[in-house]
């Protein structure tokens, strides 16, 4: 999954499912201080799944019958005193209960700007286009199963650069402290959601092409968050398993490493999100060292038995069942298709003024909008059902 470079289409509408909306709004909006902003964060949250277009705060207020309420929407969302923390902390343990997710998936999201006046925009060179784009660049944490994906937290990647020109002060709130670099968006947004459901550290999914494995695996186990990241082909690695004693295999990249390992492979079925198909790859794992990182599991799939893995993780989740493992990497898939389905329509990315504290609680309330219709539109109506509770993966060893 390469960096997600957003382009937004000006066709966008959704309906409202009435029922899902009102009870998303009393349990996220319950903790608010104020009769009035409990109203405001409602009528912001149905402008979001309604208005046409971008989702501007003029179009909103449009969107929900009252234009006059440009002005103090605008209040609400840039200059008001309420803490997003909380309905951020709501919206977690929400779908968390209806959801029941397998893991986090952390989502890269850079947004073009075209101006400079945006919180945190600044000029940077983005490798999958190849050129350098005037943008903001956040990370999201996606609460996860094979069904269905929604975000409940973020960070918003802010340059030294940006912080020193930035002329309003630099942003205060006590739990969401400026982040310069991706590691520390990505560990702090992960462990706050985590303390919002508590219980076991749930494993954190990644496929971010541009960090640094071993310094991404540190960080992450520092954190004491259990992980499982997609990495290049060209990672060098160690040999540590048991199964290719006696080969002299050292130093290695993970692409030739798997392909040497290629007679231990077996055949895993997993569903594709977005065609809901069931296809089967060919799996391998084996124990390796990650310079400067230490022992990890390194996991290679093949869709053409004759060809090199087209896709390489590493994981400390070394307990796990292969199968287990792969199911669990392909839900970077799932968000990515939610993403592209869901979010940009529901306005994650259209905030357009300069608040720190803005563009949080604008980003708080479009996450609360896509759970919405992602618990509308859900495969199988998870509202109405009662699932098993999945089995956890293995701890990391």
């Amino acid at each position: 999954m390469e960096t997600k470079v957003v382009r937004v289409d000006s066709r966008r509408a959704h309906g409202v499912p009435e029922a899902i909306v009102g009870e998303v709004c009393s349990e996220l909006f319950a903790g608010l201080a104020r009769k009035d902003q409990r109203c405001k964060g409602e009528q912001y949250l149905r402008g979001l799944l309604t208005a046409q277009g971008r989702k501007s705060i003029r179009n909103i207020a449009a969107s929900v019958g009252d234009g006059a309420a440009e002005q103090s929407l605008h209040h609400f969302i840039s200059a008001s005193t309420w803490d997003w923390t909380p309905v951020r902390a709501a919206l977690a343990r929400y779908l968390e209960r209806v959801m029941r997710p397998r893991c986090w998936v952390v989502q890269n999201v850079v947004i073009p700007k075209a101006g400079q006046h945006s919180v945190g925009v600044t000029r940077r060179f983005v490798p999958s286009l190849g050129h350098i784009v005037n943008s903001q660049e956040a990370y999201g944490v996606w609460a996860a199963n094979e069904e269905m994906s929604s975000p409940v937290s973020w960070r918003l990647k802010l340059s030294a650069e940006w912080l020193r020109q930035c002329r309003s002060g630099v942003p205060g709130h006590p739990a969401e402290q400026p982040a310069t670099t991706s590691l520390a968006c990505v560990t702090d947004a992960v462990r706050q959601a985590q303390s919002w459901i508590g219980g076991p550290p749930r494993p954190v999914v990644l496929d971010l092409p541009e960090s640094d494995p071993s310094q991404t695996a540190r960080g992450l186990r520092a954190a004491g968050l259990p992980f499982l990241m997609a990495v290049h082909g060209t990672t060098r690695v160690t040999a540590a398993d048991p199964a290719l004693a006696g080969t002299g295999i050292g130093e290695v990249s993970v692409q030739q490493l798997l392909r040497v390992a290629g007679p231990l492979r077996r055949p895993v079925t997993w569903t594709d999100p977005e065609t809901r198909r069931l296809r089967t790859s060919l799996v391998t794992a084996l124990r390796v060292e990650l310079p400067a990182a230490g022992p990890v599991l390194l996991l290679g799939e093949w869709g053409d038995p004759r060809g090199w893995p087209r896709k390489c993780w590493i994981t400390d989740l070394s307990g796990a069942a292969w199968g287990d493992l792969l199911r669990l990497a392909q839900l970077t898939r799932r968000v990515e298709t939610d993403f592209n389905r869901t979010s940009v329509n529901v306005g994650v990315v259209d905030f357009e003024g300069r608040s720190f504290d803005g563009w949080h609680r604008h980003t708080t309330l479009a996450s609360a909008a896509q759970a919405v219709q992602t618990l509308a539109t859900a495969d199988g109506r998870v509202r109405a059902v009662v699932r098993p509770v999945a089995q956890p993966l293995a701890q990391p060893a």
